[in-house]
């Protein structure tokens, strides 16, 4: 008998337990039929027909769970991995799962959250949150394409990008609770080895501050209108012995305001590229700038949804006898909602360079197209 009562004992605080806690499994598979075109300066096009992954949502899988732990505090969990939904590839190497999307655990309550891990940076969101095409597929932000290259390399670095996502990052969140004010606040160690003396230290570059991320976002929403503005600085190399540290600030606002009948966001963007010397010389690298903005706009027709956008960005070398390259994009697309859980989707965008703007509807090209064009026709599926 006492045995038994100390079971069922057991069996209650299991599922009292239980009820405090909750976990989910979710994700999304999307693909399309893309086409894309790019066409040189001397007029040589080239094309290509393919499956895609991810034109209107990111094919992906996640796993996340929140414990209620009394008194308004709760612990969570979140793990988010891209999957490539055109061949059932995970993006890690050799096609595995690699939960780089989103790695954290956190800790809640009426003073905001604490969180710990990988995460998107507070940069990041501006980019996403004001454009319709939440910077996916062919019709993605101009200014996050560009941002993400020149974070990693704007001058001489050689990593540390943390434009879009920061691993080993400490960050907190604003508590939901004061009257429309949000915001976001993350640290990312580089995770380096410093020696004492300093003269010990390896004569290798990038090898104490590389990889240090710092920033934060502040926004305002109430009713229809949404405002925010993110600043931070992203260190992308460093050479101890040459008494160099290059480092990217960068800044962006937005800003929204839903009609009802259509929703119209604007997006400005400034980063700058610069070598931070201990001793400056007479031919020190001068700063890169890059600007942009980004004019979209969505609107509701029946059961779907029209998203439109122009971007320009331009680099400035701050160099008289050097060509500054722009680019221009516009995109315009539709989704036909089914359900909260499936849409079909069709979107069309061009990518116009000068002076060797570099850009095509996916990002960075190499090969320098004078134009890129872009085409997706897929269906999205939520679970």
């Amino acid at each position: 008998m006492k045995k038994t009562l100390i079971a069922l004992a057991a069996l209650n605080l299991v599922g009292a337990a239980s009820a405090q806690s909750t976990v989910t499994v979710y994700g999304t598979l999307d693909t399309a039929i893309s086409y894309y075109q790019n066409e040189s300066v001397n007029g040589v096009k080239a094309g290509q027909t393919a499956l895609s992954s991810s034109g209107l949502g990111v094919s992906k899988i996640g796993f996340r769970g929140t414990e209620d732990l009394g008194g308004g505090l709760s612990a969570s969990f979140w793990m988010e991995a891209t999957i490539n939904s055109d061949n059932g590839a995970g993006a890690g190497a050799n096609g595995g799962l690699t939960f780089d999307r989103r790695s954290t655990v956190s800790f809640s309550g009426p003073f905001g959250e604490f969180r710990l891990g990988r995460d998107y940076t507070p940069t990041v969101w501006n980019d996403v949150v004001f454009d319709p095409f939440f910077t996916i597929g062919s019709g993605g932000s101009l200014l996050l394409f560009a941002n993400t290259p020149f974070n990693n390399n704007g001058i001489a670095g050689s990593g540390g990008n943390n434009y879009i996502r920061a691993s080993n990052a400490i960050s907190y969140f604003l508590p939901a609770t004061l009257g429309g004010l949000y915001g976001q606040f993350m640290y990312s160690f580089p995770e380096t080895t410093k020696y004492n003396p300093g003269t010990a230290t390896p004569d290798i570059a990038n090898t104490q501050r590389t990889g240090r991320y710092i920033g934060g976002r502040v926004g305002y929403r109430q009713g229809n209108f949404d405002i925010a503005a993110a600043l931070s600085e992203n260190t992308i190399g460093d050479n101890y012995y040459a008494g160099t540290t290059t480092a990217v600030d960068n800044f962006n606002v937005g800003a929204s305001y839903d009609f009802g009948v259509i929703k119209l966001m604007a997006e400005y963007t400034s980063s700058t590229a610069q070598v931070d010397y201990t001793v400056k010389p007479s031919n020190a690298t001068p700063d890169i700038d890059l600007t942009g903005y980004m004019l979209s706009a969505t609107m509701p027709v029946g059961p779907g949804l029209i998203r439109a956008s122009y971007a320009q960005a331009k680099y400035d070398f701050n160099t008289p006898l050097r060509s500054n390259p722009s680019a221009t994009k516009w995109a315009l697309g539709y989704v036909y909602n089914f359900s909260k859980l499936t849409a079909l989707y069709a979107t069309a965008a061009r990518v116009d360079n000068k002076n060797g703007g570099g850009m095509n509807v996916w990002g960075l090209f190499t090969a320098q197209p004078k134009n890129s064009t872009g085409y997706d026709f897929g269906i999205r599926r939520n679970f």
